[in-house]
């Protein structure tokens, strides 16, 4: 055969491929409109990289020539920008509910979560939880715990009492920055006005600049006053995006003495997602105990017999009963559809009122 004759053959396998990839390709991208309806009713993010990855090893084993595998993975990623992109477009208009203004670490946690999603902003926790309750919104990030100043008992408790599901849970690290107005110099700086925490967190760079302090509800909110104030002799203690957001200049960076500090949001939404059953599952689980000796420890030992890791159990007031408690419970392990009814049938016996609210894979830093 000369080699004109095997290029011709060469380009019709091409072609014969490259229309089978065409039809595979929108079958594929048909798919992941499926994905995209589920990701918006359960109020999930597009990007999951441990998913990502985990496909991707697994398709390398139908190569079997060794040097194609490389250019394989770049096929691969490539296919999943384009799908994540289409998924993207098609949950363009997803409104996602937060307490705060912009610039706040809820929106900041929004923003990196939902990327592509239309961020509401509401007065407050309860107002932004009943706006997904009652359909204006898809999806709220409300935080549930900080790591410097504990657990947000408004939230837990919205929680228990309304209808929600918890579908993940995502770990912002707060860092706070110094910012001026657009002519000032640190030198310039008498105080600073910054949420109490966020000014207890710098305490000792404030102390050590001889700065006065003034307190305000959060560090969105002292960011924009800065900005409105228009004065180079005051400054706000905020995040990048708080900063930025206001036009202000950038004065000092990270400067809170404890670098670990971090809040936990959680995503709520009106369905409760499906999680693998072969892989280990995050579980949140509320209940209340019956007025008997020794019902909270049966409850928590049914956890260890039915094989969970108890991760934390917290207690809030009920509050429809005076001193009676609802327990807030985060599990880990194999959780089933027939295992998750065995283990809520179980805890029924010694419980009141028992009801899983969240479950997700893992836990993610964003």
């Amino acid at each position: 055969m000369s080699d004109k004759n095997e290029l011709q053959q060469a380009r019709e396998i091409i072609n014969e491929v490259d229309k089978q990839i065409a039809v595979l390709f929108e079958k594929r991208m048909n798919a992941a409109k499926k994905v995209a309806d589920y990701k918006k009713k359960n109020g999930l993010p597009v990007e999951d990289k441990d998913r990502e990855k985990a496909l991707v090893e697994k398709m390398l084993d139908y190569i079997e020539n060794e040097e194609l595998k490389t250019y394989y993975i770049g096929f691969m990623n490539n296919t999943m920008e384009l799908s994540k992109a289409y998924q993207r477009r098609l949950l363009d208009g997803m409104k996602v509910a937060f307490s705060g203004v912009k610039g706040a670490f809820a929106d900041i946690a929004v923003k990196r979560i939902f990327p592509y999603a239309e961020r509401v902003s509401y007065k407050n926790f309860k107002v932004a939880y009943k706006a997904v309750e009652n359909g204006e919104c898809d999806c709220a990030v409300l935080p549930i715990e900080n790591s410097y100043e504990g657990d947000v008992g408004q939230v837990m408790d919205l929680t228990y009492f309304g209808s929600l599901y918890i579908n993940g849970i995502f770990d912002l690290p707060v860092e706070q920055n110094l910012f001026g107005t657009k002519d000032a110099d640190i030198k310039d700086i008498k105080s600073v006005i910054s949420h109490k925490q966020a000014l207890g967190q710098c305490a000792e760079y404030i102390n050590e600049h001889g700065f006065e302090t003034v307190e305000e509800v959060n560090t969105a909110v002292a960011a924009k006053k800065v900005f409105e104030m228009n004065d180079k002799t005051q400054a706000v203690v905020c995040s990048i995006e708080a900063g930025e957001e206001y036009g202000l200049k950038l004065l000092d960076r990270k400067i809170n003495k404890n670098s670990t500090n971090t809040t936990r949001f959680a995503v709520f939404s009106r369905v409760q997602r499906d999680v693998s059953p072969t892989s280990d599952t995050n579980f949140i689980l509320l209940f209340t105990v019956k007025d008997e000796a020794g019902s909270l420890g049966k409850a928590i030992s049914v956890f260890g017999e039915s094989g969970y890791n108890l991760k934390t159990l917290k207690s809030r007031p009920s509050k429809d009963v005076i001193w009676n408690y609802y327990f807030f419970v985060e599990g880990e392990g194999k959780l089933t559809k027939e295992a998750e009814d065995e283990l809520i049938t179980s805890l029924s016996e010694v419980c009141t009122n028992v009801r899983l609210v969240g479950k997700f894979s893992k836990e993610m830093r964003i």
